[in-house]
């Protein structure tokens, strides 16, 4: 059995943090995000683990982009809000094909984490896991992204996720 208490590779680790005194803490992560019903999924994982296309299955069921590649996250009101960088707003990288420009969604509370791996490195019955972003305790799994499942595991998973989450202790 997994130990929830995964390390995180450093492809995941802010790749800028400052502390910015009117809206909170603030960091940039490597990863995709999408709003589902107004509920923030970041999508994690190595270059190449299919974030961008397991987004583009997200969009195609009713998600909407927030950001690809590279995501902003601030602390603000007790929820961590996530949202583009100015310069990739409404950019997707379609692996084969190009870049392509979508309506950027807006500013979605991050309500999920989902990193990619393997099925391999899946638990069948995993114990619930939270992954900490900027202080805060966020629900966090584990999906292999080209199963053809994994748009709809992510969608169930969702919803049963608080949009509010509890602090980090």
């Amino acid at each position: 059995m997994l130990s929830p208490s995964i390390p995180i590779p450093d492809s995941v680790l802010p790749i800028a943090a400052a502390a910015m005194p009117d809206t909170g803490q603030t960091e940039q992560v490597h990863g995709t995000a999408v709003a589902i019903n107004g509920k923030g999924v970041l999508l994690l994982g190595d270059a190449g683990a299919g974030k961008s296309d397991l987004a583009l299955r997200l969009i195609d069921r009713g998600a909407r982009l927030v950001a690809d590649d590279r995501v902003d996250l601030v602390h603000e009101g007790g929820r961590i809000v996530m949202s583009a960088p100015g310069a990739i707003a409404g950019l997707l990288e379609v692996r084969g094909l190009g870049i392509f420009r979508l309506e950027p969604a807006a500013p979605a509370p991050l309500a999920l984490a989902v990193r990619l791996v393997a099925h391999i490195f899946i638990e069948r019955f995993p114990d619930d896991i939270a992954q900490t972003f900027l202080g805060l305790s966020i629900a966090h799994m584990r999906v292999d992204p080209f199963e053809a499942s994994a748009p709809i595991k992510i969608e169930w998973a969702l919803d049963g996720v608080r949009v509010m989450p509890q602090m980090a202790k």
